[in-house]
């Protein structure tokens, strides 16, 4: 039986977190925890919670650290079990989340066995996202929209990659290649 591991995939938009988390997930038999997907699953599920959410996102407030954590909560005990482990991609975005997340596995025996951050140049973002957003018809990948994204990614989570990299479990991807290259790169860090 392979070993169960938890990771979490940081870089900034268009980085490519998405594509290889889906990869990664794929090879490794993981279940992947996308903030966005999982808090869109909620309100699409109406559960409590996803009531909730939807009533935060329509007054155009942020969800809190709390209602993130709960989930990240429901989400472990639901699926740990079922995979061999559990890739957060985009989670944790703080200090705040990062703590309370440690906290959570702390109490349930588990640890985070690798953070795997994908660097990329601030250009190259911008080229990345104007292009997903012609492919894609996404909304959030005007200019506008981009440049304050990158800029609370930046000031958010520049503390975690300094935590990590204190911790010993950061490992820098260089976002830069073509997918196969990032991909294999990672894999060679998980294996």
């Amino acid at each position: 039986m392979a070993c169960k591991m938890i990771i979490i995939l940081l870089g900034p938009p268009g980085a490519g977190k998405g594509t290889q988390a889906k990869m990664i997930c794929k090879k490794k038999k993981l279940f992947h925890f996308s903030t966005g997907e999982i808090l869109r699953n909620e309100v699409e599920k109406k559960t409590k919670i996803g009531e909730k959410i939807d009533q935060i996102i329509n007054e155009g407030r942020l969800v809190s650290d709390d209602i993130i954590i709960s989930i990240v909560e429901k989400i472990i005990s639901e699926e740990f079990s079922k995979n061999d482990g559990i890739l957060f991609d985009g989670f944790p975005r703080n200090l705040d989340q990062a703590n309370a997340f440690e906290e959570l596995l702390n109490k349930v025996g588990k640890k985070i066995d690798c953070v795997l951050h994908i660097t990329i140049d601030k250009d190259e973002v911008v080229e990345r996202i104007k292009k997903r957003g012609l492919e894609e018809n996404r909304k959030d990948d005007n200019s506008e929209i981009l440049k304050s994204r990158i800029e609370v990614y930046l000031k958010e989570t520049s503390p975690l990659i300094n935590l990590y990299k204190k911790k010993n479990i950061l490992e820098k991807i260089d976002g830069m290649k073509s997918i196969e290259n990032v991909n294999n790169d990672i894999n060679k860090i998980l294996n």
